[in-house]
């Protein structure tokens, strides 16, 4: 899978790269390429961003500076999916990190401040994606969350192909949350492990988790 991200900070993605899930895939089964807006800026000075029309705070990403990067890397319009990551998007879940990692390709456009130039998002854009109902400085950290959600779905990026099987919002656990987990000591200060997980039949284990985790996403 490939996947480029363009920023006003590539050195900001330095930390994702060094960690798995994204260190055990790089290189092998992704691709991730980062483009700096300023070095295609049409305008002076490296110039991104400008006043939004109409007046108010903070600065606004150009049109023409995202066209330009995108003309630079693709030699025209992208043929394949362009995210914009932004809060009027439609929501992350799980279910669109799946939708989305049966792409080959992504472009992951991110701005800072007071964000893109809405035609960035309207023409430029395919999709719009934001990670929830609260606002940032940048969208460089909304573009690592989808990039990390991507590649832990990849072969070879987690330790153990069962982990991204019985996991929150997966499939087999109906979309809901993940039950709950317990490991050594079994008896701590008064607070003892559950008798099912102690009892080795995995069928009472299965379903004791299953019931949990509906437990769980009820609470929720």
């Amino acid at each position: 899978m490939q996947i480029d991200v363009f920023t006003l900070v590539p050195h900001a993605f330095a930390w994702l790269t060094e960690q798995r899930p994204l260190a055990a895939v790089l290189g092998t089964e992704l691709d991730l390429r980062l483009f700096n807006y300023r070095d295609t800026s049409p305008l002076g000075a490296r110039q991104v961003d400008d006043e939004p029309y109409g007046g108010g705070a903070g600065m606004v990403l150009r049109v023409d500076v995202v066209a330009a990067a995108l003309d630079a890397a693709y030699g025209g319009a992208p043929d394949h999916r362009v995210i914009a990551m932004t809060p009027g998007g439609r929501a992350l879940t799980q279910e669109v990190v799946e939708e989305l990692a049966r792409e080959e390709r992504l472009t992951v456009l991110s701005a800072r401040f007071e964000g893109f130039d809405e035609r960035i998002v309207a023409n430029l854009a395919s999709d719009a994606i934001s990670i929830g109902p609260y606002v940032l400085s940048n969208g460089d950290l909304p573009a690592m969350v989808l990039v990390d959600a991507l590649a832990r779905l990849l072969p070879g990026a987690l330790g153990s192909t069962e982990s991204s099987v019985h996991e929150s919002f997966s499939v087999q656990l109906e979309r809901g949350l993940e039950y709950p987990h317990f490991t050594r000591p079994a008896e701590f200060r008064g607070w003892g492990v559950p008798d099912v997980l102690l009892s080795g039949d995995h069928k009472r284990i299965e379903d004791w988790r299953l019931e949990q985790s509906r437990l769980r996403s009820v609470r929720g």
